[in-house]
């Protein structure tokens, strides 16, 4: 099973918005030098939306080479058309990515009966470790937990992403699955407050630019240190909040360009940080201990 700090990797960027190869190489070792558990790679953070098939599939690839077994790759594979998760699924385990995370599929709206059918089919269809992923501010879809319940019986079914932010819900899913799903939290600010409950870790956004301490933070909460891992958490809130005063991944990529991991190339329709919100996200990172 996956524990800990799993980042959910900003994808760099030219100025023209074409991928900058050499930053991605920089920025994994990045993590693998600051102790980050787990990449995933094209998650929403990585601008899944705005990726052709081929750039999708290349950037899995380069990230699966860099880390060369040192800690599992995580593959961004989700889609709002099955038979399309079905082969970016199949292209992520071709290239050797340990497991996937797939997104509700988005805009289409589907049922609760929809949601359960779509994930059996990828399940059945390939032979990979897979991470449901439940983020309705962005998709507009809900997976209840009960649908996640119902899929607890699938093999290779292994997980769930709640960015939900709800920390009622999310002990009541950590019930549910009773051991035998991993629940991860997809809400920095409430991430602690959850593996306190009994998930498995985090995929962050913040991991992104604190990576050390989000990695000790999942650490410290997994052990039950509570008081030591809120207390860093503690530093990190205006961090948290701060991520998000635009659409994730405009905060993200700003602040890693602030800290030379990369260039300010990001894909529309997304644009760069708007000027109003540098000096509050530049003093959120100075107060973490990152600028």
């Amino acid at each position: 099973m996956i524990t800990g700090s799993l980042v959910a990797l900003a994808t760099p960027m030219h100025f023209d918005g074409s991928l900058d190869w050499e930053a991605l190489d920089k920025l994994v070792d990045f993590h693998l030098d600051k102790g980050t558990h787990a990449i995933v790679a094209v998650g929403t953070t990585g601008e899944s939306a705005t990726l052709d098939m081929d750039e999708h599939c290349e950037v899995i690839r380069r990230v699966v080479a860099r880390v060369n077994g040192r800690i599992p790759v995580i593959a961004g594979t989700g889609a709002n058309s099955t038979t399309e998760a079905i082969e970016l699924t199949q292209a992520a385990k071709d290239i050797g990515a340990d497991a996937c995370l797939l997104v509700t599929p988005y805009y289409n709206k589907p049922t609760q009966e929809g949601l359960y059918r779509h994930y059996v089919k990828i399940a059945e269809s390939v032979e990979i470790a897979q991470i449901l992923y439940n983020v309705p501010g962005r998709t507009a879809v809900d997976m209840s937990n009960a649908t996640v319940a119902r899929l607890v019986g699938v093999p290779n079914i292994v997980g769930i992403k709640d960015a939900t932010g709800n920390l009622e819900r999310g002990k009541e899913l950590i019930e549910l699955v009773n051991g035998k799903m991993a629940v991860y939290s997809g809400d920095d600010a409430t991430a602690v407050e959850l593996i306190l409950l009994g998930a498995q870790g985090n995929i962050s956004v913040t991991a992104n630019v604190a990576p050390h301490e989000m990695s000790e933070i999942c650490r410290l909460a997994g052990l039950g240190q509570a008081d030591a891992a809120r207390a860093i958490n503690d530093r990190l809130m205006p961090l948290h909040q701060k991520l998000f005063v635009e659409s994730n991944p405009i905060p993200v990529k700003w602040a890693l360009q602030q800290m030379g991991l990369m260039k300010e190339g990001i894909r529309l329709p997304l644009t760069p940080l708007s000027e109003a919100f540098h000096a509050d996200l530049r003093s959120a990172m100075q107060s973490a201990g990152i600028l």
